[in-house]
This record gives C-alpha cells, structure tokens and sequence, in this order.
C-alpha cells in the first residue's frame, strides 16, 4: 500500500502541476514535466513484472541499477589502492601508461607492498651487477627442420583477433611493432589489411575455425595456408589449441557482427553466425598434431612453426612429447598461456576455474621438454599478465625464452580496464567494431606509444638482469628468483618447484615420483581423458 500510496501522490502532484500550467501560467511545466515522468516511471514499475525490487520499491529501486552500472568505476577511481586492483593494479597500469608516454617511471618514498606477506617475490640481486647490454636480447626461434629461422624480442604483442580489436589498434599495434623490431601475433581471426598495411612482423595465428584458410565446411585449406603464409609479413606460424581466458572453450561471432570486411578476413560468409568449435579437425592424438606440425612449417615454406596452449596436464603434455620423440618431429616454439590470461571473454567460470597458471604450465612444458632431451630444439614463449621488466625476468627464470603481452599492449594504445571488450561499448576506441567509437583512437599517436612502451620494458628488464650479474638471459638460475612461503620462511624457485635434468625422463628410475607416475600413464596416441 505505500508503495501505491507513493506513486499516487506523484501523479496528483503531476496532476496539480498540469493544472496549474494550463490555468495560470506555463512556467509551471517545468515542475510539471519532470513530475509526470517521475509517476509515469512509478506505474509502470509497479505493473511490471521483470524486477522485483522496482515493484516494491518505485522509482526509487531505479538507484540501485545506476550504481551497479557505475560500481567498476566507483571501485577503480575511489575504492582500490594502488597496488592491489584486479585485473591489473593502478601501480602496473600507471607504469605502462608512463613508458608509453615517455614519461618519468619512477615510485617515490619505497615500494608499497608488505615484503613480509607471504607471496611476495624478489630478485637475489649480484653484489657484482654487470653493465647493462646496449642491445636488447633477442631469441633464434628455429630448430633443425626450420629453415628460415626468425629473431624474437623479449617482449611482443600477444594474440588479439581484428574484431576483437577496432581496425585502428590493429594498426597502432603493428606500426608500432614494426617500429620497435618485435613481433605481433594476429590473434586466430586471420590476417586483415590492418595487420599488413605498416609491414611489421607476423605470427600467424589458426585456431579451430582456421579463419583465413578455410574451406566453406570449416575445414583447413592447405592451398590457402600456402598462399598467406607465403606473405613477407608472416614471419611464424602457430597453431592455437587453447587459450589462458577460456581453455577448452569454443566461441560464437554471432552474425549480426559478421561485417563484409569481417567475412572477407575470415573467409566465413557475410551476416552468417560462425562457430568456432573446442576442438581441432586436424588432429585428435598428440602423433597427428606433431604430423600437423610439420605439414604447417612445410606448407610455410620453413617458416618457424609452432602452438599455443593453456597447460591442462602434465600428462597430455608428456604425451606431445612422446610424439615427438616416436616421429622425430619438434615444434619451433611452443607458446605457454597461463589461465591468468584475459583478452578473450569468456563465462565467469571458465575464467576463474579452468586451466593452469602460468607459473605452474611453463614449469610443465619447460620441464618435460628439458626432461626428453628436446629443450635445445624448442623455443619457449609464455603470455600471461606481462607488463613489466621485472613479469619478463620471472618468466625467463622459470625456463621461458621470450614473452608476448595483450593487455599491456591495449594499456599501451589506451585501454583504461573499463572491462566493457564483449559490449562492443570500449570507451577509448580499442575493444570494439564500432567506427564512431573506434576513430578516438590516434594511430599517429598510438603506434609510438606502444614502441615506446616495449623498448622502456625490454630495457628495464635488461637493468635488473644486470644487477642479478648476468649478461646474458641464458644465465639466469631458478635461485636468482625468491618467494617468501610465511611470515618467516622464504624459498627459493628452484627449491619450490622440481628441475628436470636433460633427458631424465627417459631414465624413468631417476624421475620425481609425480613425473614418473605421469610419464608412465602419458600415450603418443591418446590424450588423456
């Protein structure tokens, strides 16, 4: 009864309001119009019959949608401090931000972290520091039956699809890694006009929907692979099995988004839904995704090939590498995605529950590969949250050779973590398809930023190996890295975690007993159920 009682009084106070602007004077439908909006709101919250909280709280129950709709902001701009923000810290972003700028990277009065919590991690710097390399490292990736090797940075730009990305970015992100002299990962949506036009260095991303070299059932067309892989541009090739954001998930492009410029990229038809499946065509054991492998790198011309995956476990993983062994038949590289990973969207449980961290996944393939005497053979690249040099000395210490970065790159060209990437609605341009909202974005501007971002993080990365005292990143030791396991205990990486020597698998007797019992149950013919 208050409830009806409350928009009752609202619509006599309209009423009267109407009356008095009809009778005495139009100014008062200045109070009359906003009083009849107010009651014509309270009717039909009170008739509808979708939100419990409007029909017993009228009008007043609209407060509680406007701040949720404004509670990510609320909590980014007033709420979080400075070091402990998800998905990114304001510290973190502030520093991509200041390096993307050109600007001073430099915290004042000491760090703001508890260094007695337990988690916190640090380096075991050299009471003897070396100079610091003039020249950024870079990383052969290329093993034997690779014949034309490529030179990988220690930081590139991680797989990020044209369509998930506005045109603009794509364009800022290229230049600028063409520019920097790194590499930039198309993402699986195919290769667009704004991943060639500034000519910067490709790693060409297939993906379960084989975007780009398709046949019109979905399938792997080899001549089409050939002929784009053929590109100057396209310096390596990758065959994505999972994601970090979403592993063993497939996706849905649903057709209202297939734009003519997106079916042509993506070699799908024009306002058609498209399904991505889970699951490859080309392959269903560890042996025929090896065999796929080397088919890829021969249809590439030699060209550095290899995958992508977010560990699910260790057996699957050993299993890949029975299959290398039996077929003589090695990857170039293998990227590592950690479940930390973020830039595809995907349901609050896959993204919280499903998959490996990083950490734990580079230490599985670092070691399995270490543990059958392949680890020469293979390039190790990791994605996963990387933004600064210290994330990029952490990953080349837990046995990575290189890293690739998403979210800092958006960070770079301007993202500001609205979290709005699946709405289409990005407020700066960069996670959308929409062309009013993509022209903020000043490539002109963007592409130095991001440049800028990645030679001011592979440096800083360089200054801390150097006052580790090493000159070279193949010198780094699982000890340089420490982790505080209480308030009074701190271990070191190589005691957290077991370190394979080369070829110990293959000597099962020697093998950890968690390894032995996985080597054991791993199947060149089978991934595990």
């Amino acid at each position: 009864m208050k409830r009806t009682g409350l928009v009752a009084a609202l619509a006599l106070l309209a009423a009267v309001a109407v009356a008095l602007a009809v009778a005495v004077s139009p100014w008062w439908w200045a109070a009359a119009a906003p009083l009849l909006a107010v009651a014509a709101t309270g009717i039909h919250d009170l008739v509808q019959r979708r939100h419990s909280v409007l029909r017993n709280y009228p009008v007043l129950g609209h407060a509680r949608f406007l701040l949720e709709a404004i509670r990510p902001e609320m909590q980014q701009y007033f709420i979080e401090r400075d070091y402990d923000g998800r998905p990114y810290d304001r510290d973190t972003r502030s520093t991509v931000y200041e390096r993307a700028k050109g600007t001073a990277d430099q915290d004042p009065f000491g760090t703001e972290l508890d260094v007695y919590e337990p988690g916190y991690e640090f380096f075991a710097h050299s009471v003897a520091p070396r100079p610091v390399a003039k020249d950024a490292f870079r990383v052969s990736v290329g093993g034997p039956d690779c014949t034309r090797p490529y030179d990988m940075a220690l930081l590139n730009v991680s797989a990020m699809s044209f369509g998930s990305l506005s045109a603009q970015a794509i364009l800022a992100l290229n230049r600028g890694a063409k520019e920097g002299g790194f590499a930039h990962d198309t993402g699986e949506g195919g290769i667009s006009e704004y991943h060639l036009r500034h000519g910067g260095d490709l790693v060409w991303e297939i993906g379960t929907g084989y975007f780009g070299c398709r046949t019109d059932d979905g399938d792997f067309d080899a001549d089409e692979f050939a002929r784009k892989a053929a590109t100057d541009s396209v310096r390596c090739v990758s065959l994505k099995l999972s994601q970090g954001a979403k592993p063993g998930k497939g996706g849905v492009l649903p057709g209202s988004k297939v734009t003519a410029e997106i079916a042509r990229v993506r070699d799908v038809p024009e306002g058609q839904t498209v399904v991505s499946p889970n699951h490859h065509r080309v392959f269903s054991t560890p042996r025929e995704l090896v065999r796929f492998i080397a088919r890829m790198r021969e249809l590439a011309g030699g060209k550095p090939t290899g995958f992508k995956l977010c560990v699910g476990s260790r057996r699957d993983v050993l299993a890949i590498c029975k299959a290398m062994l039996e077929e003589d038949i090695t990857p170039d590289f293998i990227v590592v995605d950690g479940a930390e990973g973020g830039t595809g969207a995907a349901p609050m449980e896959f993204v919280d529950h499903v998959g490996t961290p990083l950490t734990d996944g580079l230490s599985i393939v670092h070691n399995a590969l270490l543990g059958v005497g392949l680890r020469d053979r293979v390039r190790i690249g990791v994605s996963g949250k990387v933004a600064t040099g210290s994330d990029i000395v952490k990953r080349l210490i837990q046995g990575a050779d290189y890293t690739n970065a998403a979210r800092a790159m958006m960070f770079a060209v301007g993202c500001i973590q609205s979290q709005r990437c699946h709405t289409n609605h990005c407020p700066v341009g960069v996670a959308t398809q929409d062309p009013q909202r993509g022209r903020a974005l000043d490539v002109e501007d963007k592409y130095q930023r991001v440049r800028r971002f990645q030679e001011a993080t592979v440096h800083s990365a360089m200054e801390i190996m150097a006052s580790l005292g090493v000159s070279d990143p193949a010198q780094l030791r699982p000890d340089m890295l420490r982790r505080r396991t209480s308030h009074h205990a701190i271990a070191t990486y190589a005691e957290l975690y077991p370190w394979l020597r080369p070829g110990q698998l293959l000597s099962p007797a020697t093998l950890p007993e968690e390894w032995a019992r996985s080597w054991k149950g791993s199947d060149p013919d089978s991934f595990s159920a």
